[in-house]
């Protein structure tokens, strides 16, 4: 089924009512917040954590990992505040360690291709054609590989896909069809390279998940990690997450 590429993870309106939100967050000047996050959320969240400091002075401290490695850190260190999750299932290996969680935004799974899509591919069933191929995330560490790998058994045809490499992130994903690894993806919509695009199919529209924000029991500043839940729902950060190519919910 191919090779499992390398593990990557790194560290680091109305006006009136933001106003009001920052107002009653400022005593958070030097507090510290430390948060697992999806990598493929890295570019969103990481200006949604350095716009939060600006407005509070809180730093928000953040590991970008896939699914199994913010699971296993959750589970061994016993620290943390916040997990973004790129599913609200994968907040279930960690169930005993959450508080509560509340949903951000929408996680569209997306089939990519080159642009142009020289190969003709129309959907999933596509895959199975001769001289397709395809990288898929890891389907036990990371959210988008076990979407894959459920979309495709769904259809009967996973057995027949050339699948030629393993990804343990988005970003992982998106590179191999940004540097001509493979022919298509399955990615995250947001993910999805510059030259690449969408192929326009519904083949994957009954697996699109949500983003959740899940509380730790692990916590111990309180305050401002309730200031920065107050913040996850505000209107500034919605606008970010729409800049990146999420979308909200209703």
């Amino acid at each position: 089924m191919g090779t499992l590429l390398g593990l990557v993870s790194g560290c680091g309106s109305n006006s009136s009512q933001a106003e009001e939100k920052v107002d009653t967050t400022k005593s958070l000047d030097g507090q510290t917040l430390f948060v697992y996050c999806g990598a493929g959320m890295t570019k969103p969240f990481g200006e949604i954590a350095d716009q939060f400091k600006a407005e509070t002075g809180c730093d928000i401290q953040v590991v970008y990992a896939n699914a199994a490695q913010s699971q296993n850190q959750i589970q061994t260190t016993g620290e943390g505040d916040l997990f973004i999750a790129g599913s609200a299932d994968e907040l279930k290996p960690v169930q005993d360690k959450v508080i509560e969680s509340i949903d951000l935004v929408k996680h569209i799974p997306v089939l990519a291709v080159k642009s142009g899509n020289p190969l003709g591919i129309t959907g999933l069933n596509d895959l199975t054609g001769a001289g397709v191929e395809v990288v898929l995330g890891d389907s036990e560490a990371t959210p988008i590989g076990k979407i894959a790998n459920k979309a495709l058994t769904d259809l009967g045809i996973l057995n027949n896909v050339n699948v030629v490499a393993r990804a343990a992130t988005a970003p992982e994903i998106a590179n191999a069809l940004s540097v001509d690894e493979c022919n298509a993806i399955i990615v995250w919509k947001e993910n999805v390279p510059a030259n690449a695009e969408i192929v326009n199919t519904p083949d994957l529209n009954a697996y699109v998940k949500t983003v959740p924000a899940a509380k730790l029991s692990s916590s111990a500043n309180t305050e401002a990690l309730a200031a920065f839940m107050t913040y996850l729902d505000s209107d500034p950060v919605k606008t970010i997450w729409e800049k990146n190519g999420y979308e909200v919910l209703n």
